[in-house]
């Protein structure tokens, strides 16, 4: 278990990171599938960054800039419920600062703007599944991306879609007798909040996996006991696990610790002092923090901002080591990355 050293790894990324930047980041905005699934893209680009406004973010990036690259590793990002694809935009604009293809979806149904479907946790994975297929067959770049080399990051409800989609089998029979003991957990008040919603007993053995992922990142995960040793023995691709201390959305040990000890190889884990839930969310906009307090306000003495360079740089680093180039192959022929 690793705990974060904030500053240490902060000023290592701002340092080493300004030396060596590869690329300036492209940005695109999309709705795609039948299910109409918003997504945010970032990825290599030589075109030159502007200022872009997108409700109460603002990021420097080229839009619709030319795509640089070839063989590129492709990450997907999944929000946690109620969130939206601008909610990681800062991981995603390191990872496509450091050579990634980034598609951040909008869960249909569970967002900042619908939670029609947050209980319908089990969507999720389907949703991740059609951004993987949109991303290679059909996106203007897709030849420039790499099949082999994909992965995910998950946040909260994200975490638990990330999981399933690597080939967790969650028990959600388990969430009943849990929530008759804990009624003031965020989840059982969610479910108590849509009363005519119900989980099913148990979710469908292989129903979320997507084998074209490689490595996950997962952070606080949501429901993070409804995965026992038995629904994790599937899980083969590198997981780096994250908890924030003082986390009372998924409190300890329910949660990220209960992935931890049922994941059939140990994943890299940290543990953040000081930090809560919301801390994985992007630092906010002083637009955001006046709209949402909520999900912007730290603990004092957390350094958000401090936190989200070592959080980026690590992720970076991970995929770097799990995403390791492989030759695709297109028709007779085998191009090497």
């Amino acid at each position: 278990m690793k705990k974060v050293n904030l500053l240490g790894s902060a000023l290592g990324f701002l340092l080493t990171g300004c030396l060596s930047l590869a690329h300036a980041v492209g940005f695109q905005q999309l709705t795609v599938g039948d299910a109409r699934i918003q997504i945010g893209i970032w990825y290599p680009s030589k075109a030159a960054a502007d200022p872009l406004a997108i409700g109460s973010v603002t990021q420097s990036v080229a839009l619709n800039g030319a795509i640089e690259g070839a063989t590129l590793p492709l990450v997907i990002i999944s929000h946690g419920s109620g969130g939206s694809f601008l909610g990681h935009y800062d991981t995603a604009v390191a990872l496509a600062d450091a050579g990634y293809v980034v598609a951040s979806l909008t869960h249909p149904g569970d967002n900042y703007a619908d939670q029609s479907r947050s209980v319908a946790i089990m969507d999720r994975p389907r949703h991740v599944s059609a951004v993987i297929d949109y991303m290679l067959r059909t996106w203007t770049g897709h030849l420039q991306i790499n099949p082999a080399r994909i992965g995910i990051i998950g946040h909260s409800a994200g975490g638990f879609t990330a999981l399933v989609s690597v080939g967790g089998v969650a028990d959600l029979s388990r969430v009943a007798p849990f929530c008759q003991e804990h009624a003031g957990d965020f989840a059982c008040k969610l479910l108590a909040r849509q009363s005519g919603s119900k989980l099913p007993a148990t979710a469908l053995p292989g129903g979320g996996l997507d084998a074209r992922i490689k490595a996950a990142v997962v952070a606080a995960p949501a429901v993070g006991f409804t995965f026992s040793a038995d629904g994790l023995k599937n899980v083969t691709v590198p997981v780096q696990l994250w908890r924030a201390e003082n986390d009372v959305i998924v409190p300890h040990p329910w949660y990220a610790e209960a992935v931890r000890l049922a994941l059939p190889q140990a994943p890299e884990y940290h543990v953040v002092p000081k930090a809560g839930h919301f801390d994985f969310l992007a630092p906010c906009s002083k637009l955001l923090l006046e709209k949402a307090p909520a999900i912007c306000s730290s603990e004092i003495g957390f350094d958000r901002v401090a936190f989200h360079a070592a959080f980026n740089e690590s992720i970076v680093k991970f995929f770097g080591k799990t995403l390791k180039a492989s030759p695709i192959a297109m028709g007779s022929t085998v191009i090497q990355p």
